[in-house]
């Protein structure tokens, strides 16, 4: 059990590589956004031990609550999350031009791009909910309120969330039949819903939802960018 987590993040990892091996087009917004993405690996003192414990490398998680996978996670996440739709859907990503970001929507651009962060520290800090919760809600606002930005995106940012999450439903799943006991040994069940999904706790589910949500149209919000059909050359 000492390496499951350790295990788990590369295998994510290694679906990232693979990716931005063979998507050289998608390479500069893959690394970007993993880059972006990854710090927030450092916030698992948040969520240990209230919603999970799982065993690390050197007993970090246990001893500190921070951990070296979590940065390998979020990092890999990051990238994937952002550029899976894109990747699907065969688009690709061109500037939006002067007139399209003069609108008017586009003056709350700045303070939008903050919502989830403001959302989850407001629920982390003044409710009792477990910080789980607080962060999908506040991946949930974002993405809704990235839609008033950016109602270009509306449908990028739905199916991203669906696309993320039956990715994510494979990858959590990957491990389970070799370590069935794992989430009820290392997830804190008794400050969650209980409710599992052929043994994934719909919690995991609901983050990966919200997160590929928020991330699949944050590329684009963030840069000034919209998706295009990739054409295809003779």
């Amino acid at each position: 059990m000492q390496y499951v987590w350790f295990v788990w993040s590369l295998i994510i990892l290694v679906l990232w590589a693979t990716i931005y091996l063979f998507k050289k087009n998608s390479r500069r917004e893959m690394l970007k956004m993993s880059l972006i993405t990854m710090p927030f690996g450092l916030t698992e003192p948040l969520f240990v031990p209230e919603y999970w414990l799982p065993p690390s490398l050197f007993d970090l998680a246990e001893k500190t609550s921070f951990d070296i996978e979590s940065l390998i996670f979020s990092f890999a996440i990051g990238g994937i999350g952002a550029m899976l739709y894109n990747l699907i859907f065969n688009q690709s990503l061109m500037q939006l031009n002067h007139t399209e970001r003069s609108h008017r929507r586009h003056r709350l651009h700045k303070y939008i791009l903050f919502v989830p962060v403001v959302i989850f520290f407001v629920l982390a800090f003044f409710t009792p909910l477990n910080h789980i919760y607080c962060g999908i809600i506040a991946l949930f606002i974002g993405g809704l309120s990235t839609l008033y930005c950016r109602p270009d995106l509306k449908r990028k940012i739905w199916i991203g969330g669906i696309l993320f999450t039956i990715l994510y439903f494979i990858y959590f799943g990957s491990i389970l039949p070799f370590y069935p006991q794992y989430v009820e040994l290392y997830w804190n069940l008794d400050n969650l819903t209980h409710i599992l999904v052929l043994g994934i706790p719909i919690e995991e589910l609901l983050f990966a939802f919200t997160f590929g949500m928020y991330w699949s149209g944050l590329y684009e919000h963030l840069y000034w960018r919209k998706p295009i059909k990739t054409q295809v050359h003779d």
